[in-house]
């Protein structure tokens, strides 16, 4: 069974989210395009981003898109299956730029639904933690649960990585 149209990957931080998502893309036999959303601003950072680059291995085009996920969806080929990684760094970024939150998103979703392959896209759960304790925190909070709700209904496979291990929320694995 092949990806359809949208995937959402989800899981906490560390969980093996991107890992699990890459490992989807790749067995779709199709030309890889990773948009990346992640910025380096510091040497961990940069170290981090490094690995994740040598993780994923050769045959990936990718396209840095902090801020321009939506302008880089609409890159991919009829033949690529593009992977955003990841749409919890993408909305960090817009909220850090003062954006207009409700417009960055609806250029997203209308990127994705036009997006000439299917569409992984990772993102954080972080409905399970603590309320954070100010108000940036709480905001943030809410506008990625919103986020992650969104693209959860539009989807046809959600799957949540918790420990490395995938649970389907929604559909099938291919």
């Amino acid at each position: 069974m092949p990806l359809l149209n949208l995937t959402l990957v989800l899981g906490g931080a560390a969980s093996g989210k991107s890992a699990f998502a890459e490992g989807l893309v790749t067995a779709s036999g199709r030309a890889r395009a990773y948009v990346a959303t992640a910025e380096a601003w510091d040497a961990e950072m940069a170290a981090r981003i490094a690995r994740h680059r040598a993780a994923r291995g050769p045959g990936w085009r990718t396209v840095e898109a902090p801020l321009g996920a939506a302008g880089a969806l609409r890159t991919v080929a009829p033949g690529e299956v593009a992977l955003l990684d990841c749409a919890t760094l993408w909305l960090t970024n817009q909220m850090l730029a003062e954006a207009d939150l409700a417009a960055a998103e609806a250029g997203l979703m209308d990127a994705i639904e036009a997006c000439a392959g299917p569409c992984v896209v990772v993102s954080n759960e972080v409905g399970m933690g603590i309320v954070p304790d100010t108000p940036l925190g709480r905001r943030f909070r809410d506008a990625q649960g919103g986020l992650n709700q969104r693209l959860a209904a539009r989807a046809d496979l959600v799957v949540l990585v918790a420990a490395g291990l995938p649970l389907v929320l929604k559909g099938a694995l291919p």
